[in-house]
């Protein structure tokens, strides 16, 4: 597909092969999987949002600052909605 510009919160925009997306965004691993359930285990590993419409993701700028951050990005469209620091909340209103 056509290269996307990535905003990066530190650098500003730059291409995507900066960039590596590290999967879904907001997702807390249990802080010990050893006293968590089989189900609950396997929730953790495989129960994602689908990621047809607007998807939260987590992008490295690998080849520039080396910070990770979140992207709110449509995946049909591959429009992106808002990029946010990882110790920030997702914007409000997106859709």
């Amino acid at each position: 597909g056509p290269m996307m510009s990535i905003k990066c919160p530190w650098c500003g925009a730059r291409n995507q092969d900066e960039f590596a997306c590290g999967g879904e965004a907001h997702i807390l691993r249990p802080a010990r999987p050893e006293t968590v359930s089989d189900k609950s285990w396997a929730d953790y590993q495989h129960s994602h949002a689908a990621a047809f419409g607007l998807h939260l993701e987590k992008w490295h700028h690998l080849y520039g600052c080396g910070q990770w951050f979140n992207v709110a990005r449509d995946t049909r469209t591959h429009q992106i909605k808002s990029v946010y620091r990882v110790d920030e909340d997702p914007p409000e209103g997106l859709s």
